[in-house]
């Protein structure tokens, strides 16, 4: 399965103006940067900065307080329900605490996006699909055990299958090594650069782990806490 086409030209996430804000406290503002395709752009701050926030309008869960959000050109906030729903089946978001459904199998949790977004799919080839996504994340074998029977590591890279089982070409992860050891943390970042490296897979991850922007980060985004917008956006090294 091919995920939608998109535009060569435009950026595959975009913001320009953005303003974070909760109720009335505004957390960010003027917020305006393109992630490159095929980049790996990461998202830092301090605890409180709204990183976890900017990401939730990244992906159409919030709509922000002024300014918008592009997926390939699109204003994800402005266009017509079809088109929102069209866009938002162009990206795999892996959230903080995994969000696994925790009365399904590590197959079920897969198969579930596939049979509800590809309904004419036999269920054959809805499993085929699902012990792909875990293979590619070394959890072949676990297609039939469930979320409470996993180690940190292994729900985090379950999580990380379920993102991508519907083969976006786009990924956003939030916080993908919180609570991780340093080797499951190095694990998972080698991970992520492999999917980039031989997917194409363009992603936008959130975290606050300093080893894991060194380690993955084509470019960060860094959102200062005091004034309250972005203050860099280069390489780590820089």
């Amino acid at each position: 399965m091919i995920a939608a086409a998109a535009s060569s030209d435009a950026a595959p996430v975009s913001a320009t103006g953005l303003t974070v804000a909760h109720g009335d406290r505004v957390v960010q503002q003027g917020l305006a940067f393109e992630v490159r395709r095929g980049e790996i752009f990461v998202v830092i701050g301090a605890s409180g900065s709204g990183k976890s926030s900017l990401l939730r309008h990244l992906i159409g869960l919030r709509p922000p307080v002024a300014g918008c959000v592009r997926i390939d050109g699109e204003d994800l906030y402005a266009a017509d329900p079809d088109t929102q729903r069209d866009l938002r089946r162009r990206f795999g978001v892996m959230f903080q605490a995994g969000a696994l459904w925790s009365a399904m199998t590590l197959g079920q949790n897969l198969i579930l996006p596939l049979r509800l977004i590809h309904k004419g799919l036999p269920r054959r080839a809805c499993e085929q699909q699902a012990r792909l996504k875990l293979a590619l994340v070394g959890l072949d074998g676990a297609f039939d055990l469930m979320p409470s029977e996993l180690s940190g590591g292994m729900r985090k890279r379950a999580a990380l299958a379920r993102a991508l089982v519907l083969d976006p070409r786009l990924l956003f992860l939030d916080e993908p090594a919180s609570g991780l050891d340093p080797v499951n943390a190095a694990r998972l970042d080698q991970l992520i650069l492999q999917l980039r490296d031989h997917l194409g897979t363009t992603v936008v991850m959130v975290t606050h782990e300093i080893d894991s922007v060194f380690a993955v980060a084509d470019r960060a985004l860094f959102l200062d806490q005091e004034t309250k917008t972005m203050t860099g956006l280069d390489t780590p090294q820089a």
